[in-house]
C-alpha cells in the first residue's frame, strides 16, 4: 500500500494525488551561546522548536497512472482554492500521512503554486507546514506583600549567535524573528564585525542579536 498524504479542516479533505519525491522534516532546539568566567564560552540548549514539513508536488488535471495515486481526484483550481480557504480562515489543519506517524495540527505559513509550459491544466505547488500550538494563559493570584522590593531591570540583555556553516542573515532572522525580511536589524548592530557586504558571513562570528 502507498503512502497517502491527507490535509484536512473539519469536514473538507483533500488527498494529494501524487506524492512528493520527498518530505523534509525539521525541529531544532533552540540555543544560545553565553559566556562564563573561567569557562569561556558555552551553549545553553533551550525547549525544542515546532515541527516543520515541506514538501513539493503538483495537482494533476487528468489522471495519469504512472505518478496518479488514485482516480477521481478534484481539479487543480478546487484544491488551490480550498487550501487558500483554509488560510484565511487562519485556523489549524490537520495533515495526515499514513504509514508513517504523523498526525498533526499545523498552521500553513507559506503555500506558492504556479503554472508551467507543457503541462497545460497541472498546477505545480510547495507548500510549508509548521506545528500548530494553542495559547493557554493561566491566572496566577500572588499575596500582597507589605515589603517594599526594588524594581528589577526591565532591560533585556541582547542575544548572541555563532554562526555556523551555511549560515546566511536571512536565515538567522527567520530563526530568532520568525521571517528573513528582518536581516538588515541584525546586519545593522553587527556591521562592525560582518563588515560593508551583508552577503559575506563566516563560521565563527560571534553576532549580537538585538
Amino acid at each position: 500500500m502507498s503512502m497517502e498524504i491527507w490535509l484536512s479542516q473539519g469536514s473538507d479533505k483533500i488527498r494529494l494525488p501524487v506524492n512528493p519525491e520527498t518530505l523534509s522534516i525539521s525541529s531544532p532546539f533552540g540555543t544560545e551561546t553565553i559566556e562564563i568566567d573561567g569557562l569561556g564560552e558555552i551553549n545553553l540548549v533551550k525547549f525544542r522548536g515546532v515541527k516543520e514539513i515541506t514538501f513539493d508536488s503538483f495537482f494533476p488535471k487528468t489522471y495519469n497512472p504512472s505518478y496518479c495515486l488514485y482516480k477521481s481526484f478534484p481539479s487543480p483550481e478546487s484544491c488551490i482554492n480550498l487550501i487558500e480557504k483554509w488560510r484565511n480562515s487562519r485556523k489549524p489543519i490537520r495533515l495526515t500521512i499514513t504509514e508513517t506517524k504523523i498526525n498533526l495540527l499545523m498552521d500553513i505559513p507559506d503555500f506558492t503554486y504556479e503554472h508551467r509550459a507543457g503541462n497545460y491544466g497541472d498546477i505545480f505547488f510547495s507548500i510549508t507546514l509548521t506545528e500548530h500550538k494553542d495559547i493557554v494563559i493561566k491566572k496566577v493570584t500572588t499575596k500582597a506583600s507589605s515589603k517594599k522590593s526594588r524594581p528589577k531591570s526591565t532591560k533585556p540583555k541582547p542575544k548572541t549567535y555563532t554562526v555556523k556553516k551555511g549560515d546566511c542573515l536571512w536565515k538567522i532572522a527567520k530563526k530568532y524573528y520568525g521571517t528573513g525580511t528582518k536581516w538588515p536589524t541584525i546586519y545593522k548592530s553587527n556591521k562592525k564585525v560582518i563588515g560593508k557586504n551583508p552577503n559575506l558571513i563566516y563560521p565563527g562570528q560571534k553576532l549580537v542579536i538585538p
